[in-house]
């Protein structure tokens, strides 16, 4: 199915990403790590995990903002 064209479509798909299955969250962040489940899609929970780490950096941001206010 990679590479392949289908009716309409001007771009191939291209190959999946090979990704094991893992139990729960918890444990694909503890087998994979935060930033490979969430940007090398290792396993199936990249996108609960990028969200994770969406909470990480807009709570690191906005304590700097914070931060810089009473400066």
């Amino acid at each position: 199915m990679a590479g392949d064209l289908r009716k309409g479509e001007r771009i191939p798909r291209r190959e999946l990403p090979e990704f094991e299955e893992a139990g729960g969250l918890s444990t694909a962040i503890a087998r994979d790590g935060l930033i490979q489940t969430a940007l090398e899609d290792t396993n199936e929970y990249g996108p609960h995990s990028m969200i994770v780490l969406l909470m990480i950096v807009a709570t690191i941001t906005g304590g700097a903002l914070l931060a810089f206010r009473y400066i």
